[in-house]
């Protein structure tokens, strides 16, 4: 796990270059997320951040020889990386059929924005769903005992790592493309 956290900490290294590079280079860039925006991305922090502690209560509660708590916590994680993909997913669609921003095209006529900004959150956002499904496999078989400590721990490491990329594309993509 360690090594796929490594490498792939290198690619989102290389996309938040790639965005704020863009972000930089052009003086026009846009600073399409009004208030409403920036709450709701807000929020999705805070499921983020609360479900790095109900993965930790998850190791927590497998030290502790607890498998029902464990796979409760477990579940909660699920459910909080299920409203976060909810609430993302939510955002796209407003950005699309309301604010017509896509991958090419956008009422500023920076195309890089489009492209940068759903390639960085979707390659995210892809991270959270796949750590949604592993989390629930990981549930099962910690409910059916055959998942132990480590195995735990190891979904953790890389959920965590997913919510740690979540605090730089936060401040990076919404808080300094924020419209004042």
């Amino acid at each position: 796990m360690w090594l796929f956290v490594v490498s792939d900490a290198l690619t989102f290294a290389t996309m938040l270059v790639v965005y704020t590079y863009a972000r930089l280079a052009n003086p026009n860039w846009p600073s399409p997320f009004h208030f409403s925006s920036i709450v709701q991305a807000t929020v999705m922090t805070f499921i983020l951040l609360t479900s790095s502690y109900t993965m930790a209560r998850a190791v927590q509660a497998m030290k502790a020889n607890d498998r029902g708590r464990a796979v409760r916590m477990l579940l909660a994680t699920v459910g909080f990386g299920l409203g976060f993909v909810f609430l993302h997913m939510n955002e796209w669609f407003h950005l699309i059929r309301v604010e017509h921003v896509t991958l090419a095209a956008n009422p500023w006529n920076e195309p890089l924005f489009g492209a940068t900004f759903y390639g960085l959150t979707g390659l995210h956002m892809a991270h959270v769903t796949a750590g949604v499904i592993y989390l629930s496999i990981v549930a099962g078989a910690v409910a059916r005992g055959k998942l132990g400590v480590e195995d735990v721990e190891t979904s953790g490491l890389y959920w965590h790592f997913v919510d740690l990329v979540w605090m730089f594309v936060f401040p990076m993509v919404y808080l300094m493309s924020a419209k004042l």
